[in-house]
């Protein structure tokens, strides 16, 4: 009952604290929201996408899940990517890993840890198809944290192969689809440069034709 009983707590500092800053802030805010940014990030709870980019509240649009995938028959990450794209019109998507992530460490194994398996068979494919290279990495920690950036570069390919970003392409509009990787030991996060802006930049076998 305690530890429940500091969240509370901790929301009234913040209100306080909120409102001494600006005593409008949660009138403006309230008046609702238009993020630029749609982050698809890893549910791990040290990876909050707003103070990692030193953000505000409604400054991003936040999706996460165990170990930040895009499964194209995901229907929560297809209204939330829907919604983002036609509705608040986002102008960049963001794939955010983070070095050390249980759900790819775990892929990595053999170990069975129950229904999350099955989610996690998709990072398993990954490291299937580049295992020569990672085997190659003697280093563990390093071959993980290899298997991190491999991931979100793989979700970064997943997206631009939704009809809902490739339909926003076609009018003209954004989003760019971008992915990062946070390190959870310095705090920085590296762009891995495998940013997408359209369907020129795909292959021509997941083009859709109207």
């Amino acid at each position: 009952m305690k530890l429940y009983k500091e969240l509370l707590d901790g929301n009234k500092v913040f209100v306080k604290e909120a409102l001494e800053k600006d005593p409008d802030y949660f009138k403006k805010l309230s008046k609702g929201q238009a993020p630029k940014y749609l982050w698809i990030g890893c549910s791990d709870s040290r990876v909050p996408a707003n103070q990692i980019t030193n953000t505000q509240p409604g400054d991003v649009f936040v999706h996460r899940n165990i170990s930040n995938l895009v499964i194209n028959t995901d229907m929560n990450l297809l209204s939330v990517l829907e919604y983002a794209i036609k509705f608040i019109k986002v102008k960049h998507i963001i794939v955010c890993g983070h070095y050390g992530c249980g759900g790819v460490l775990a892929a990595m194994s053999n170990k069975q840890h129950g229904l999350i398996d099955n989610w996690l068979s998709n990072i398993k494919d990954i490291y299937r198809e580049n295992e020569e290279e990672l085997l190659a990495i003697e280093d563990e920690k390093k071959r993980g944290e290899r298997l991190v950036e491999l991931n979100v570069t793989r979700q970064v390919q997943n997206l631009c192969k939704i009809s809902i970003i490739q339909d926003a392409w076609k009018e003209g509009q954004f989003p760019t689809v971008n992915g990062w990787v946070y390190g959870l030991e310095d705090g920085i996060i590296k762009d891995l440069k495998v940013s997408v802006g359209g369907t020129d930049e795909i292959s021509s076998i997941y083009h859709f034709l109207t």
